[in-house]
C-alpha cells in the first residue's frame, strides 16, 4: 500500500497544495463569491450535522477542487475496506494478532452477539445499584461514600475526563476520586480526608501488574489495614482486569471482578468495566446513555459515504496539513471548562496510537505520521499560547469544540461571551490583520481550524464526540498504513524502569548503566533524606 504514495492522485495533491502556500493567497477569500464563483455557500458545503453535533470545516485550506483529491487517496488507501474489516472483527492490529472491537462495547445487540458483554454491562449495574441503595457496606457495616479508582493511561484519563465533563450529570450519591501517579502524594492527598471504613477501592488494570496501579493499590490496602484486619480487603476493593488469579491473591474476591478483552485497548477502554467510575457518578442509565452517543456515532463512520463521514473529513485534513504542510502539531481547544481534561485524553487516544514510524509491514515509512496534540480549556489559552497561535511561525491546524448551551445557572450571558470567544478565535485565525500601524502589530491570519458545536454536553454529544475521535484516529491509520492499536514504545519505558529500580535498590549492578544515569542515581541517593 505504502507504494501507492507515488499514485498520480498524490501528486496532484502535492501540486494542488502550491496555491495555498502562495504569498497572495488568503484564507478569508475563499468566503468571497467574487474570488471563488463555485463555492457561494462555503459554510453549507463544508459543515457536517449528525443529531447533536455539528462540524463545520469551512475554515481550511480546502475549495472544490480539494475534497475529490482527498477523497481519492481515502479510495486508494482502501479506507471503506478497512471501516468494514474493523466492524467485522477482523484482525486489525495485526502485531499483536488481533481485533480491535470497542464498537462492540456500546452495540445495543451486545446481547444477541455478544453475551459477555452484556453481561458485563449487567453486573456493573447490580454494582452501582447496591452503592447508590447503600447495601454495600465497609468492614464496619458503615455505607461506602467514597470510591477512589486507581489505573493509569486509558484505565483514568478516560473516566477522569468523562465524570469531569458530565459532572452536572452526576447522582451525588457518591465521591469519586482518581489516583494515577506512583508519587506517593497523589494518593496520600486524596485519601488525606476519607475514611477508610466508607472507602471503596476500583483497581482498573488490565495486566493487574502495572507498576504504578499495583504500588497504589498496595499504598491503598496498607492504609486500609491500619484500622482492620486482611479479611477486609474483600469489603473494600473490586477490580477490572484479565488477571483473575493475581487479583484473587491481592484479596479481592471473585465475585467483585469485572472483565476486560484483549480486543479493548487501554485508550479505547471507558466503554467497558472500565467505565464503572463513570457508571457510580451518574448512574446507569446515564452511562449507558453515554454508550448510546457512542454508537449512533459508529453507525455514522460505518454508513456515512466518505464525503459526508465526519471522522473521514477530520482525518484527511490531518493527513492534508500533516502531509503537504509540514503541521508538527494540533491544538484542542475546548470552550467549555468541563472539558477541560479532553486535550489530555486527545493526546494518548491520537499519539498514542500514530506515533509510529513503521507501517504494518514493518518498513520504516517514507512520510510523517502521527503529530503532537495539545491544549487546554478556552478562555484561559487565549492570554497565553494564543501569542504563538497568531503571530509565532508554527503552522498549527486548531480543533475548537463548544457547546451552544450552558450548565450553568444563570450563566446564559457569560456563555454568550464564550461563544463569541470562540467564534472570535477562529476568525483571528482565518483573517488576522494586515493593515496595522507597526510590524510588531500585523497578525498573518491564514491559519486554519474546525469548530465543532455541541447542541449541549450531556452523555449522549459526548458519547458522539468521543467516538468521532476514536473513528478519526483509525481512518489516519489507515492513511498512513500504520497499527493504530499497539503501542511497543510504552512497553520499553516500562523494562528499562524495573532495572534502573533494581540499580537504585542496590539489587543490580548499576555499572551495567550508562554514565549519565549512574550519575543521576548517586545524586538522588546523595541527596535522599532517610
Amino acid at each position: 500500500m505504502d507504494a501507492s504514495r507515488n499514485s498520480a492522485a498524490k501528486l496532484a495533491l502535492q501540486e494542488h497544495s502550491e496555491q495555498f502556500r502562495r504569498k497572495e493567497f488568503r484564507l478569508s477569500a475563499l468566503f468571497s463569491p467574487d474570488t471563488n464563483s463555485t463555492d457561494t455557500n462555503r459554510f453549507q458545503e463544508y459543515s457536517l450535522n449528525h443529531e447533536g453535533l455539528l462540524l463545520d470545516y469551512s475554515k481550511n485550506f480546502i475549495h472544490s477542487e480539494t475534497i475529490p483529491l482527498l477523497l481519492d487517496i481515502a479510495e486508494q488507501s482502501q479506507l471503506p475496506a478497512a471501516i468494514d474489516a474493523m466492524f467485522r472483527g477482523e484482525e486489525i492490529n495485526t502485531t499483536e494478532q488481533r481485533a480491535a472491537l470497542h464498537v462492540t462495547l456500546r452495540d445495543p445487540e451486545a446481547k444477541t452477539n455478544t453475551p459477555e458483554v452484556s453481561a458485563s454491562l449487567d453486573r456493573m449495574e447490580a454494582l452501582v445499584t447496591e452503592l447508590h441503595d447503600g447495601k454495600w457496606t465497609g468492614y464496619s457495616g458503615k455505607v461506602i461514600t467514597d470510591v477512589v479508582n486507581l489505573g493509569i493511561g486509558g484505565s483514568d484519563l478516560g473516566p477522569a475526563m468523562v465524570c469531569e465533563a458530565l459532572a452536572s450529570f452526576a447522582t451525588h450519591k457518591l465521591c469519586v476520586h482518581f489516583v494515577s501517579n506512583i508519587d506517593p502524594s497523589h494518593l496520600q492527598s486524596t485519601l488525606k480526608d476519607l475514611q477508610p471504613e466508607t472507602t471503596l477501592f476500583v483497581i482498573a488494570s488490565k495486566s493487574f501488574s502495572t507498576l504504578e496501579t499495583l504500588k497504589n493499590a498496595e499504598a491503598a490496602r496498607d492504609w486500609l489495614l491500619q484500622q482492620t484486619d486482611a479479611t477486609a480487603t474483600a469489603k473494600h476493593f473490586v477490580a477490572i482486569t484479565t488477571n483473575l488469579s493475581a487479583a484473587t491473591e491481592f484479596g479481592i474476591e471473585e465475585k467483585n471482578l469485572y472483565p476486560l478483552w484483549d480486543w479493548v485497548g487501554g485508550r479505547f477502554s471507558l466503554w467497558s468495566a472500565i467505565g464503572l467510575p463513570i457508571a457510580l457518578t451518574l448512574g446507569m442509565d446515564g452511562f449507558r446513555q453515554l454508550l448510546a452517543g457512542a454508537h449512533s456515532m459508529d453507525e455514522h463512520f460505518r454508513t456515512a459515504e466518505l464525503k459526508k463521514n465526519m471522522p473521514v473529513i477530520l482525518a484527511l485534513l490531518n493527513f492534508w496539513y500533516r502531509e503537504y504542510f509540514d503541521a508538527h502539531s494540533t491544538a484542542v481547544i475546548p470552550y467549555n471548562q468541563r472539558l477541560s481534561l479532553l486535550p489530555s485524553f486527545l493526546q494518548q487516544l491520537c499519539m498514542e496510537s500514530l506515533g509510529k514510524s513503521v507501517d504494518k509491514q514493518g518498513a520504516q515509512t517514507q512520510h510523517n505520521t502521527g503529530d503532537i496534540i495539545w491544549g487546554t480549556a478556552g478562555t484561559n489559552g487565549q492570554h497565553s499560547y494564543f501569542q504563538l497561535l497568531h503571530q509565532g511561525t508554527e503552522f498549527i491546524p486548531v480543533d475548537f469544540i463548544a457547546s451552544a448551551n450552558s450548565d450553568a445557572e444563570g450563566g446564559t450571558q457569560a456563555h454568550q461571551h464564550l461563544l463569541a470567544n470562540c467564534f472570535s478565535q477562529s476568525l483571528a485565525l482565518m483573517e488576522g490583520k494586515l493593515d496595522a500601524d507597526s510590524a510588531h502589530k500585523v497578525v498573518a491570519g491564514n491559519k486554519p481550524s474546525n469548530t465543532l458545536l455541541l447542541e449541549e454536553l450531556n452523555p449522549y454529544n459526548l458519547g458522539m464526540l468521543l467516538a468521532l475521535y476514536e473513528h478519526k484516529v483509525y481512518a489516519l491509520s489507515v492513511l498512513w498504513n500504520i497499527n493504530a492499536f499497539d503501542q511497543w514504545g510504552v512497553e520499553l519505558g516500562k523494562e528499562l524502569s524495573s532495572e534502573v529500580f533494581a540499580a537504585m535498590s542496590a539489587e543490580a549492578d548499576p555499572d551495567a548503566l550508562d554514565e549519565s544515569t549512574q550519575g543521576l542515581i548517586q545524586k538522588a541517593q546523595h541527596w535522599r533524606k532517610i
